[in-house]
């Protein structure tokens, strides 16, 4: 006998109750519900059932045959068609030891030491869910036209005004780009100047996922490792005179936080402009320096035009708002336009101008001066809490992080994902470096998302697991 179906169906709906029949009964086959050979009511049965006319559930029943869904037979009456078995799809997780297992280690979380994420306690949330919510209102009732390629423009002028203040930048709205965050930035920076084959400086240590978008856009990283005034040109000189590209984070190294020194800034422009070279300048944290004022911008001082500046509110807002820019020297305006025009749009208009209004009436400038004060008292508790307790270990300030340098051989990496069951989440300081073989084992301890009423208990918990697998060696 015919299985009863427990169908639902909305008279007061647009969709016609035969659409409706239909749906509900391929939603039951793809669940599962209605397996492969079951046998459905007769459309007589069906329509008494939901009250509705025949010529309704036929019509239905119709349609289904016609997706070959359902099979009809005088002998053994209406039935689903059989079909292979198919196991419900699950995302496969990353091949161990890959790139993309790093990663997903990297920004997994929430964690204590964290890296990368701002504090989501010193944030004005409310106010910025109101802003937001009425550039989206805004947004849906305009006109339905393709936005600018290169941006809204009364973000691109806030950006603008923003980085003439704070990173001594003086710049034109038309030189700036928006970007999904800082690797849409490089992305679309790669793309524009099309150096593929070219060798590419690379500061080591540095950010591992830039070392990687460089290999992805096809250019050859050359590591150039950095000392307490950054980035060794003349090393760089060196090796690799020919190179095409520096990529730099001259404001606070990441990941060991030190200031390019003012000699090897115009050194690096110096080659840069004899060299027709470009310098990338990752801006990743502006000017959200905890001690003293933040540096000039390298950009701010570049009269060749040689210096791409590409800065991020992923540090200062959030993460999840993907959002970044791009600032190009006058010559290159019209290239990056056209890039960002075919390969590398902007995020939606509503966030872009909840952001501009953000920075337009004063809410950003004074909520990075409460985060100073809230991550410097975050740092300051942390180093206190591990220089009383961290025993033949060197403690380093670098940036927004603490920086934990181990002895040589310790398994920075082993020690981090022990440390993941409880609730945290230092990054490992090897995996900065290009080679394996001159890998510098430490931990880097984020401190935006390390709230001082866990300190101690987080900080008694990483030197035990620390102590365990380095003993055991």
């Amino acid at each position: 006998m015919a299985k009863p179906l427990e169908l639902q169906i909305d008279r007061t709906a647009k969709t016609p109750l035969a659409d409706q029949i239909c749906m509900g009964i391929t939603a039951a086959i793809d669940s599962g519900v209605l397996a492969s050979g079951a046998r459905l009511p007769s459309w007589i049965d069906l329509a008494a059932q939901l009250g509705v006319a025949r010529g309704t559930v036929r019509l239905a029943y119709d349609k289904l045959a016609a997706a070959q869904l359902i099979v009809a037979s005088r002998a053994t009456g209406t039935r689903v068609t059989e079909r292979p078995i198919l196991s419900r799809r699950q995302d496969s997780p990353p091949e161990p030891g890959s790139f993309m297992e790093r990663y997903q280690e990297m920004i997994a979380g929430p964690a204590i030491f964290q890296m990368g994420v701002p504090a989501k306690e010193t944030f004005p949330a409310k106010l910025f869910a109101r802003i937001r919510s009425q550039s989206v209102r805004a947004e849906a009732s305009a006109p339905a036209m393709y936005p600018d390629p290169r941006g809204e423009l009364e973000l691109r002028r806030e950006i603008a005004a923003y980085l003439a203040i704070a990173r001594g930048i003086e710049c034109l709205p038309s030189q700036i780009l928006i970007t999904c965050g800082f690797a849409s930035g490089l992305g679309l920076t790669l793309h524009a100047l099309g150096l593929e084959g070219r060798k590419a400086w690379m500061e080591d240590p540095g950010f591992p996922f830039t070392r990687r978008g460089l290999e992805l856009a096809r250019l050859l990283p050359v590591p150039v490792p950095v000392d307490a005034d950054g980035i060794d040109v003349d090393y760089g000189l060196r090796i690799a005179p020919d190179a095409g590209l520096v990529v730099v984070t001259p404001g606070q190294q990441a990941p060991t936080g030190m200031t390019l020194s003012l000699g090897r800034r115009l050194h690096l422009l110096d080659w840069a402009d004899q060299a027709g070279a470009w310098v990338i300048e990752d801006d990743y944290l502006g000017e959200l320096q905890l001690t003293g004022r933040a540096a000039p911008a390298l950009a701010s001082i570049d009269r060749a035009g040689r210096v791409i500046h590409i800065g991020s509110f992923s540090k200062t807002i959030s993460p999840t708002l993907r959002l970044g820019f791009v600032l190009v020297p006058r010559s290159l305006e019209a290239r990056f336009a056209e890039v960002a025009a075919c390969l590398a749009p902007p995020p939606g208009p509503s966030v872009q101008l909840a952001t501009a209004e953000f920075i337009c009436e004063g809410h950003f400038l004074r909520h990075l001066r409460r985060t100073k004060r809230a991550y410097t008292a975050r740092r300051d508790a942390l180093l206190r809490c591990l220089e009383a307790r961290a025993d033949g270990i060197i403690v380093d300030t670098a940036g927004l992080a603490v920086l934990l340098r181990l002895p040589d051989g310790a398994p920075d990496v082993s020690i981090v994902r022990e440390t993941l069951p409880f609730g945290l989440a230092p990054a490992p300081l090897s995996v900065w470096h290009a080679s394996p073989a001159f890998a510098k084992p430490g931990l880097l301890l984020g401190v935006a998302t390390c709230p001082q009423q866990y300190v101690e208990r987080s900080c008694d918990r990483l030197l035990e697991i620390i102590h365990r697998c380095t003993s055991s060696r």
